[in-house]
């Protein structure tokens, strides 16, 4: 399969579970006060700080870029993460059913919100709860995943603006953040192992999907299993 196929064949890689895939146990460093729920955990890094609610503990930091944070109690992770170009990627997402987010700006930032639900793993019953809050600035762009485990004690049967899931935890947390402009952030093409003019073939095939020309995909598709 020819590299510039990586997207659209095998769009997959980024597919929305994977977010949750790897999920570690350490410690958090910051300060506990309160929230609606009755308790909130600060936290910062090199491109955002801000407050969870609940009792929320660092779990992978491996990355400059991308960090992991799990509430064990209410079996949530939240994944945040920077690049230059988040538009882009909620633009592949859009492939995968991901569509139609709210809008809400806090502290100056424009958030996109998307709600999604999905399988946990291949062979099983067990659904995630998902939902993505993406802020693009100029030359960056923020993403927050929170992803809600099946075993959980929240309320996930209203999966938008007015539920439990976001006035309990989403709203808080982007009230809360403060976004930093950061030196390298990952590009997206980079992410994918795309130069730069191969990704934006991708992404033009993309953009007439969007636009109804679903056929482009599957035009790509034939090419390159043949």
């Amino acid at each position: 399969m020819e590299k510039k196929n990586i997207i659209l064949i095998a769009v997959v890689i980024i597919a929305i579970v994977a977010v949750a895939a790897a999920i570690f146990s350490t410690n958090l460093t910051g300060g506990s006060g309160k929230s609606i729920i009755g308790e909130s955990t600060q936290f910062k890094n090199s491109f955002m700080e801000g407050s969870f609610s609940g009792d929320v503990k660092l779990a992978n930091n491996s990355s400059k870029y991308m960090q992991s944070y799990e509430d064990k109690k209410h079996n949530i992770t939240y994944n945040i993460s920077t690049v230059d170009n988040s538009t882009a990627l909620m633009d592949i997402y859009y492939l995968q059913g991901v569509m139609n987010p709210e809008h809400r700006s806090y502290n100056g930032n424009d958030w996109n919100i998307y709600f999604s639900q999905a399988i946990e793993g291949n062979n099983s019953n067990n659904t995630l709860s998902i939902v993505i809050c993406q802020c693009q600035k100029d030359k960056q762009g923020y993403l927050v995943y929170m992803i809600i485990g099946s075993k959980t004690d929240v309320n996930t049967s209203s999966l938008n603006v007015y539920g439990d899931v976001y006035k309990g935890y989403v709203e808080p947390l982007l009230k809360s953040l403060t976004l930093k402009e950061s030196k390298n952030v990952p590009t997206i093409n980079e992410e994918f192992g795309l130069s730069s003019s191969e990704f934006a073939q991708q992404m033009e095939l993309v953009k007439q999907y969007k636009a109804g020309n679903t056929s482009a995909l599957n035009q790509q598709s034939q090419e390159a299993s043949g």
